[in-house]
Parts: structure tokens; C-alpha cells; sequence
């Protein structure tokens, strides 16, 4: 074929600008507004299942596997049956997880099983993970022996792992192959991955020896050795490596992908920057709802699992505020003389708590990012100490002079400056060492803390405030 009859495929090949624009009308036509969702119901409730499939099928997976979600989990089922054509594996690998278990469980296994097949291997996992475990095996039953061992084997992996998370679709070659002779063998496989940005290079035992860009191997003349032309250094991943750390891994070293390796250093999948991206995501807010005891937090999680997640924190809180009325149990006697300690003492628990929760957050988040380590840990806590007591002494001056001058008790000023400062500082220290106590002992930190720095802050608060108050003699 010619230079110019090559060209003028390619022209005829690309939409003409017409075409473009209307494909852009339509989709705008089809966004998920309140009058789709509705005209979507409605089909529904009808049983109109065609007038469905016409409103659905322009749009894109990512925006089917949207509806889902907006609909109530009794619409689902009828939406999925009337576009059963388009419940392809791009709209499961966007479902939401709660979505997606449940509307699985709907289905026919063989029907799941299907949909498996055509996913990658860490979205086919996601999808069969949380399913019990009679469904699990009655699924992976209907699939093909080597889709199916492939899913069972990263199944045997911990949780949250690097085994769970990577893809067994990449590309691997010798070392001894020239430029030319991969170029050839990527033109020629008909089995290689639908996307990679990298080619892994194996030895003789298939243990990873280093990597080529596609933009290398295209930049460099047929005849150059892999071996002259790839990059040596690499991040290998262990397969037990939790999901976090390899977050972690790839945002430090600004990985596109990297090779994991089973215990003998072989080479058994990859991990690509756009599953790390989703792993970022996820741990962020997963720390965020952890430190307010809020469960998932996900809007679609069944309301049993959010009652279990948050009751057991509330109950906990309901312990930790017992501890800190004891404490102001202590004191009745002096809160009787002098009312106004009654006013004045929740300012000091108040301030202390937030003082406390700054600290927390920044600690948590410095542990989740291996910021905060056992080299530079008396560096940190000095750190916030020096901010609690810059904190706690601005906060202490505005405090006394505002209560001096309202109550006209310079003395009761005093003690709440004094009050106010102490519990600052505690509130700092304590934001650093519970997060530190707890992941000593092998908890996360950001499930618990925040209900223990609470009750240190409310506890000290009062007993602090109370106390000076007593032995001052200003409730005399």
C-alpha cells in the first residue's frame, strides 16, 4: 500500500466534524439530571423496558454505572434487566461496592460469571470479593479453568494487598531480544494487554531485571539489545504489600506502573498508576470517616452496617463523657459557690478538643504518609509542643482578660488563663502520643484516637479548671 492510499484510510476512518458534533449534542442531551433520572423511573414503573434501553444506551458506562446508584436499590434489578446489552464489564468496574455486591447477588451466576471474564483481573476480584462465599464458588464454577485460577489465586491474598490490587495482564519479554524483535512481537500478539505504558524485561526464572517505555522503544534503532536500552532500577512490589504502602511507593518515586513479585522474585502482575489513584482516594477518606467513627460513610451502605460502624463510637463516647462528669461530680461543691465556674467550664474542655483535634490530624495523616517515623519522632512532638504553647498562650491571654473584665474578677481571669494554657499543651501532647500508643500496638490510629484525645482534653479540662479554682480559694 502506498504512502497516499494509507493516508486516506486513515482520513476516511476519522469522524467527519458533523458527526463529531452530534455525538457531543447527544451525549449533552443524556447527562444525569433530575428530569433523566425521572423519565428513567417512569419507563420503569411502566415496564416500558425498550424505552429505557433507548434513554440508557447513549450513555457512557462511568454515567450507567451513576444511575445506578441514583436509583433506589428495588429500581435496580428492573434497570438492569431492561438494558441487559449494556451491563457490560466497564459499567461493574465503576460501580459503587455496595451497588455492585448487591446488584451481583441479583444476578445469575453464569450471567456474573460472563461479566467476570471480561474484566481485568483486580476489578473481576473487587467484584467476587465480598460475595459469601457459596455465591463466591458457584460463580467462579461457570468460569473459563484459566480465568478462574487466576482469580482464586489473587482471591489467596490478604485483603487491602498488592496481590489483590494488581492486574496479571502485562507484557514481559527476554533480555536477549533486540528493539526490532519486541517492536515485531508487539505487532504480532494477538493475547497481549489492551493498555501498558511499560515492557518488563525477565531473566531466564522470569524475575524482573528492568523496564522499557514504549516511548524508548520507539525512539531507538531496530538493532539495539533491550538490554543496552532499559532501565535497570526499578520499584519491585511484593504481592503482600498492603495497598497503602504501594500508594505510597508510587507517589514517592512518580511511578507509571511496577512489577510485582511473588516470594521467589517472579514476576506475576503489575499495578498502574490509575489503580493507585483510586487507592489514594479511597485511604484518605476511609482515615477521614474512621477519625469521626462515621463507618464507610458511603450514602449507599446498607443501614445495618452504618448502624454497627457508629453505635460502638457512640456508645465509647457515652464511656469518655461518664469520666469527665465524675469529674465535675468532684468539684460540685465549688461549682455551688461560684456559678459562673459552670459557665466558664466548657469553654476550657471546648477549646482544648479542637486544640487536640488540629494535632490529631496532622499526626494521623503524617503516619498514613511515613512522614512521622521512629527518626524524627521527639522532633515532632517538640514541634507541636512549641506550637501548644504558642497556641495555648495567645489563647490564655484573650481568655483572662475577657473574663477579668465580664465578671469583674481578675482572679477568675487567672485561673482560666492558667486553665486554658495547661490543657492546650495536654491537648497537643495528646494529639501526638494516643495515634503513637495505638500504632504501637499494631491499631489504626485513625479508628480510636480520636475518642481517647477527647476524653483527655474534657477530663484534664475540667480537672484543671476545677482544681485551680479549689485550691486558689476563689470559690471560697
Amino acid at each position: 500500500m502506498s504512502a497516499e492510499d494509507h493516508a486516506e484510510n486513515l482520513l476516511e476512518a476519522v469522524p467527519a466534524a458533523d458527526e463529531l458534533r452530534e455525538v457531543e449534542t447527544h451525549d449533552e442531551e443524556n447527562t444525569l439530571t433530575r428530569e433523566f433520572v425521572r423519565r428513567v423511573r417512569e419507563a420503569l414503573e411502566a415496564g416500558e423496558d425498550e424505552a429505557v434501553y433507548d434513554l440508557v444506551e447513549p450513555l457512557h458506562p462511568a454515567d450507567i454505572a451513576d444511575l445506578f446508584e441514583l436509583l433506589d436499590a428495588d429500581e435496580r434489578p428492573a434497570l438492569a434487566s431492561a438494558i441487559t446489552d449494556l451491563m457490560g464489564s466497564e459499567v461493574f468496574a465503576e460501580l459503587n461496592d455496595h451497588v455492585r455486591e448487591l446488584l451481583v447477588e441479583s444476578l445469575p451466576a453464569g450471567e456474573v460469571a460472563d461479566i467476570a471474564e471480561q474484566l481485568d483481573t483486580d476489578d473481576a476480584v473487587a467484584m467476587l470479593e465480598d460475595l459469601d462465599e457459596e455465591d463466591q464458588q458457584a460463580v467462579l464454577a461457570e468460569m473459563e479453568p484459566e480465568d478462574r485460577a487466576a482469580i482464586e489465586t489473587a482471591l489467596s491474598y490478604p485483603e487491602e494487598s498488592a496481590g489483590r490490587l494488581m492486574s496479571r495482564d502485562f507484557v514481559a519479554v527476554p533480555e536477549a531480544m533486540t528493539v526490532g524483535d519486541l517492536i515485531d512481537f508487539l505487532r504480532e500478539g494477538r493475547d497481549l494487554a489492551n493498555e501498558f505504558w511499560e515492557v518488563f524485561i525477565v531473566d531466564a526464572r522470569h524475575h524482573p531485571v528492568g523496564t522499557c517505555q514504549l516511548s524508548w522503544i520507539l525512539r531507538t534503532p531496530r538493532h539495539i539489545p533491550l538490554s543496552d536500552v532499559m532501565k535497570r532500577d526499578q520499584s519491585l512490589i511484593p504481592v503482600s504489600m498492603d495497598q497503602e504502602e504501594v500508594a505510597l511507593r508510587f507517589q514517592k518515586y512518580a511511578l507509571i506502573s511496577a512489577a510485582v513479585v511473588d516470594e521467589d522474585g517472579r514476576l506475576v502482575g503489575q499495578i498502574t498508576v490509575d489503580d493507585v489513584v483510586h487507592i489514594i482516594q479511597e485511604e484518605a477518606g476511609e482515615d477521614v470517616l474512621l477519625l469521626s467513627g462515621a463507618g464507610d460513610g458511603d450514602i449507599n451502605e446498607p443501614i445495618a452496617e452504618s448502624y454497627r460502624a457508629r453505635v460502638r463510637w457512640l456508645i465509647a463516647n457515652l464511656l469518655t463523657a461518664c469520666v469527665a462528669s465524675s469529674i465535675i461530680a468532684t468539684f460540685e461543691g465549688t461549682i455551688t459557690r461560684m456559678v459562673a465556674l459552670a459557665t466558664l467550664m466548657p469553654i476550657v474542655a471546648g477549646i482544648g478538643g479542637n486544640a487536640g483535634t488540629q494535632t490529631l490530624a496532622v499526626t494521623v495523616r503524617a503516619l498514613a504518609t511515613n512522614q512521622l517515623t521512629a527518626s524524627n519522632l521527639w522532633r515532632a512532638v517538640r514541634r507541636e509542643l512549641g506550637i501548644a504553647l504558642l497556641n495555648g498562650a495567645t489563647v490564655a491571654v484573650v481568655i483572662g482578660i475577657a473574663v477579668s473584665l465580664l465578671f469583674a474578677n481578675p482572679q477568675l481571669g487567672a485561673v482560666i488563663a492558667l486553665a486554658m494554657l495547661a490543657n492546650i499543651v495536654i491537648a497537643g501532647l495528646a494529639g501526638v502520643f494516643v495515634p503513637l500508643t495505638l500504632e504501637r500496638m499494631n491499631a489504626d490510629p485513625a479508628i480510636a484516637s480520636s475518642i481517647f484525645v477527647t476524653m483527655t482534653t474534657d477530663s484534664m479540662g475540667f480537672l484543671v479548671f476545677l482544681g485551680l479554682a479549689t485550691f486558689s480559694g476563689l470559690a471560697s
